[in-house]
Formats: structure tokens, sequence, C-alpha cells
């Protein structure tokens, strides 16, 4: 698990609801099970300062850092995807953004990802689909200063087809069930008498390979996936789980937080 993947996870998953911040030896120590070592903690911590995720400062007179508002609503954002508990609700229009220059192919790589988590996909290298207006779609374009028109059209003709096309449906419900057996593995693994630190080891493992999920997968409403959609299987594993672990990984989490208090 890469450092900078791994503080994401853990402010989005533990740190948010606990003040959004943490003393430099709390990350530390919170993300050791993970196999992430010190100096890669504070190498990926001064990388998200630079890119405006995290923000210094002090805690009980030591160093720490906290979550900036634009992670803030980035991982609010995450969490309601995540767990799905955000308004699903779809207005039966195609959200279309069409860039006005098409840019090089880094920056057209590096603008792809940006939108696929946010649940656009590409049309063509200069047109993106997407479910819903997302004001943080502009802010995208905006910082990566590549000016594009945006149109809401009505759907018309076989919207099932075009959403299995577009979002490539088929490869992410076999990726689902991929995740499933992985998932099934580990939890497995962890066994039933795992202790704190093993059950929020566990816990962050299951989280952060399922919130890969949110660079493929839009949230598309019911009457636009297939039936027996792969992804609701995976989902209600990852959801009894990850209830079932959380209290034990967040007392792990809570000690951590507490032994420079």
């Amino acid at each position: 698990m890469h450092a900078r993947s791994a503080l994401f996870d853990l402010y989005g998953d533990h740190l948010r609801a606990r003040g959004a911040r943490a003393p430099v030896a709390a990350l530390v120590r919170l993300l050791a099970p993970l196999g992430v070592h010190p100096p890669a903690v504070r190498t990926a911590v001064s990388r998200m300062v630079r890119q405006g995720w995290l923000e210094p400062v002090r805690i009980d007179g030591q160093p720490g850092y906290g979550l900036t508002a634009r992670a803030r609503r980035r991982l609010d954002d995450a969490a309601a995807r995540i767990y799905r508990t955000g308004d699903g609700d779809w207005d039966r229009h195609w959200h279309l953004g069409i860039l006005r220059e098409i840019p090089n192919r880094r920056r057209l790589d590096q603008l792809e990802s940006q939108l696929s988590f946010l649940g656009w996909a590409p049309l063509s290298d200069g047109a993106w689909v997407g479910l819903r207006h997302d004001s943080e779609v502009d802010q995208v374009l905006e910082v990566e200063g590549l000016p594009a028109d945006r149109f809401r059209a009505p759907v018309d003709g076989d919207a099932v087809a075009f959403a299995r096309r577009v979002w490539k449906l088929d490869d992410l419900g076999a990726s689902y069930d991929t995740w499933l057996n992985e998932a099934k593995a580990l939890v497995d693994a962890a066994g039933p008498d795992a202790d704190d630190e093993q059950a929020f080891a566990a816990r962050s493992k299951l989280v952060h390979e399922w919130r890969k999920f949110l660079f493929r997968d839009p949230g598309l409403p019911p009457e636009l996936l297939p039936a027996d959609w792969a992804g609701t299987r995976a989902a209600e594993f990852f959801d009894f789980h990850a209830n079932r672990l959380l209290p034990a990984a967040g007392r792990f989490v809570d000690a951590c937080l507490s032994i420079d208090h």
C-alpha cells in the first residue's frame, strides 16, 4: 500500500470523524500495521501539503497535519459513494463536457483520471459524460486550465445499452467478482479472534481495495445496471465486514491518538 493512498484512507475513514487532524507521530503509528515506514509517511505528508490536501497544525504543542477544506469536500464525497449514503437521484439526463481545445496526452490522461473519480466517462479525447451536474468538474477544469462547454441532454434511446458501453460495465462487473474473491480471503485470514490492530489492518486493506472502484464505478442508478449486478453482491459483502471490523479498528485508532495526550 502506497503511503499517500494509505493516508487518504486513514483521514477519510477514521480521522475525518475525529477532528480531521492528527500528530505526525500518530500518523506514523497508524500506518505501521500497513507496512508503511516512517520516512514514507513523512514524504507523503509533505507531498499532500504541496498538493493542497493537508495543512500543518499544532496539536497540544506537537506538529501535526489537518485536512484542508478541499480535502474535506473530496473525502466527504468519497465516503458518501463508498457507503452509498449520498443522494442517488438521477434526473434522466446525460451531462456532457466538451473541451474547447485538446491538450497533450499527459494532461489528457491526468484530466481523465480526475474526471473518472467523479464518475464521468470519456466519449472521445475531448468529450465526457456524467450522470449529474457536478461543480467539482468545473473546479478540475479550471485548475487544469482547460475550458470546456457544458451541456445537459435528455435520455433518448437505449440508456441501459449506452451506459453499459460507455462505463464498460461488463469489465467492471468482472472486476467486482475478482475483488469479492480476494476480499473473502483477506477477511478469512484476519480470523474471528483478531485483536484491535489486526482488525484495523484488515479493514484498512478492505477499504483501500474497495476505494479503487471510485475511479471506475460512477454509481449508476439501478435502472441503468444489468440484472444481477456483481457490484451489488460485492457491496453487501463490503458493508457487512467493514461494519463488523469498525469497532475494533476504531479502538486502535483512538489508542494511537491518545498515546501522546
